[in-house]
């Protein structure tokens, strides 16, 4: 088969999915996430060049500017430091050596996966002030980040990606350093609008964390590039037989009991402390039917309005080689590493500018969705459209159909699993989503996430206790059906 065409005169699959010309319809539906991705960006830099370059400069030579700084890269640095040596360190022992009870140690590895900063936060601000500042920060965010999906023996992409990941979550983080008392952009971007929302400091400081955010995304995007997908059967390489761990596994195993209790014991725990005397008191509890009514009503319509917008933008990408399209596929995962609040005063800002009827509706609540969380739904279809080709939907043009007709018999079928897996994703993410709900939710609507944030700043932990608890079970769920279905008991023999 030639580089153009193949025996019959058809265009080869690479060209046919890479090499032709998006359809000016396609275009036009990818144009729709891209202009809505592009929003805060235009935000940042519209609202920092009004400042004028000395209010630029005099905001970024201010003592607490460079303290924030200070402050924002320590907690990036060392979170994802330690997070990656202890995240790496259990792959490692429970792929690599004859470590006993193997399967049960990477479960207790994932399950930190099920509660959010926050509410992990809300549970070790509980025992005193001594886990407040950043040291305490340090600790409760690198037991909730080092679940890294490491996958021996391609060790170095599989941990630098981890490691960004981390590094991107470090830089947005909010919730969980605001409970804690730790001062970074982030905190202090929102302590600005509280002050006034339309307010260019805060626009500068968001500038300065979107400069920081560059190099992570696109650093994570780099190491994306040379990643292969796993091959299994006769010519796959060989596992290697187990190291023996000897006389150092009972301290081995230690360790292993160790990190299982800082990371889930002591957060579960006071979790179940706090419920217990909330329950009994009675306190929260009339207010729980309405803030899960509240987190599902939000969750998903945005859920379906970010999975929506995702289809296109993923097409047009597979399909077209194009500026544009190479543009719109990276924009999303650049704007990811940004706060929910630089989002949300985006929005805000546009909206009462631009359209003053949508502000404060769940319309601009869902498109802060979309915009936050594309980058997941985009990688969830991605991976099911690029097993379908798009030969199928040309056979299908052949028999009399349209292009539309086409695409929704033949092609949109096969990218069922992708989508699926999107909406799971990114709904659980938005039923956990802070930031963005606090400052744009329509008057009068809670969620499980804001009880919690509202009942913890009030230091009113009995009353958080059941919203906390709520909002774990929920993501709990789902993170321990993926674990029990790609954790399974593996034989450490050989491969024939």
């Amino acid at each position: 088969m030639t580089a153009a065409a193949d025996a019959s005169g058809s265009p080869s699959r690479r060209d046919a999915r890479h090499g032709a010309p998006a359809s000016r319809l396609l275009v036009a539906l990818a144009l729709i996430p891209t202009a809505l991705i592009a929003l805060p960006v235009i935000y940042v830099l519209m609202r920092a060049w009004g400042a004028g370059w000395s209010g630029v400069w005099a905001e970024l030579a201010r003592p607490r500017t460079l303290m924030l700084l200070g402050n924002t890269l320590t907690l990036c640095l060392s979170v994802t430091l330690f997070a990656s040596l202890i995240g790496y360190t259990a792959a490692w022992f429970t792929e690599r050596t004859d470590l006993a009870g193997k399967w049960l140690w990477r479960v207790l590895c994932c399950l930190p996966l099920a509660m959010p900063a926050f509410v992990a936060s809300f549970a070790w601000k509980s025992l005193g002030p001594g886990f407040q500042g950043m040291s305490g920060a340090i600790l409760i965010l690198t037991m909730e980040s080092f679940p890294l999906k490491v996958t021996l023996p391609r060790t170095l992409p599989a941990l630098g990606g981890g490691a960004l990941l981390v590094a991107a979550h470090m830089l947005s983080e909010f919730g969980a350093l605001a409970l804690l008392r730790v001062q970074t952009f982030t905190t202090a971007i929102f302590q600005q609008y509280e002050l006034q929302f339309d307010n260019a400091s805060a626009a500068v400081l968001s500038g300065l964390l979107m400069l920081l955010c560059l190099p992570v995304a696109f650093g994570e995007m780099w190491l994306r590039r040379g990643v292969r997908l796993s091959k299994v059967g006769r010519n796959t390489a060989r596992r290697g037989s187990p190291a023996r761990l000897g006389r150092w596994a009972p301290l081995v195993m230690l360790g292993f009991v160790a990190v299982s209790i800082v990371s889930l014991g002591v957060p579960f725990g006071r979790l179940g402390y706090w419920l217990v005397r909330g329950v009994s008191a009675g306190r929260g509890l009339d207010a729980l039917g309405p803030a899960l009514f509240g987190s599902l009503s939000l969750a998903l319509p945005g859920t379906l309005v970010t999975t929506v917008i995702a289809l296109p933008l993923v097409l047009l990408v597979l399909r077209s080689r194009g500026v544009f399209a190479r543009f719109a596929d990276r924009l999303p995962y650049v704007v990811h590493g940004l706060p929910g609040l630089v989002v949300a005063l985006a929005l805000v800002y546009l909206s009462i500018r631009l359209l003053p009827a949508i502000y404060q509706t769940r319309a601009v609540l869902f498109a802060a969705y979309a915009i936050l969380f594309l980058p997941l739904a985009q990688s969830a279809i991605r991976a099911s459209a690029e097993l379908v080709p798009r030969e199928i939907e040309e056979v299908a043009r052949t028999l009399g159909r349209s292009p539309w007709q086409a695409f929704v018999s033949v092609t949109l079928p096969s990218l069922a699993p992708g989508l699926g897996a999107a909406l799971a994703l990114v709904a659980l993410e938005l039923m956990r989503e802070l930031t963005a709900t606090l400052i744009l939710a329509p008057t009068g609507v809670v969620t499980l996430a804001t009880e919690v944030w509202s009942h913890t700043n009030d230091s009113a932990y009995a009353a958080a206790a059941p919203f906390a608890a709520l909002l774990v079970l929920i993501s709990g769920l789902p993170v321990y059906i993926f674990t029990l279905r790609t954790l399974r008991p593996r034989p450490d023999r050989q491969v024939n």
